[in-house]
């Protein structure tokens, strides 16, 4: 059985899925940009800026499923330039912790409304 997970305090989905499915012990959340939830918009054009939205939007998401950062296992990263990662990695850095998740970076040709970073994540709730 699978349970729906959303808020308001990340951005609402832009097309036909959810924020997040729970199923079994696992959390699994869509991809999140760095919008700003009240606008809609991006938080700016900087990939340092919109990492740490894409966090924040993270962080709700898995509070409103009773979690944290601690429980995610896998995260995947889109950039849609390859040269930001060093920038979305210092970001990533200061808010993961040991035992790291485990990651794949992949660059992409675009990300949905020409985001700079998109990251998502598994969790789980052991």
């Amino acid at each position: 059985m699978k349970q729906i997970i959303s808020t308001s305090n990340a951005p609402a989905a832009i097309g036909p899925y959810s924020q997040a499915v729970k199923t079994g012990n696992f959390v699994f959340l869509s991809g999140q940009l760095g919008i700003d939830p009240q606008t809609g918009d991006f938080v700016s054009n900087s990939v340092v800026e919109q990492t740490e939205q894409v966090i924040k939007n993270i962080k709700a998401i898995l509070s409103e499923a009773n979690l944290t950062l601690n429980n995610v296992v896998k995260t995947t990263v889109f950039l849609a330039d390859m040269s930001d990662f060093a920038a979305m990695n210092e970001v990533y850095g200061k808010h993961f912790s040991e035992p790291y998740p485990a990651r794949s970076s992949i660059a992409v040709k675009t990300l949905p409304k020409n985001g700079l970073v998109e990251i998502e994540v598994i969790a789980t709730t052991d």
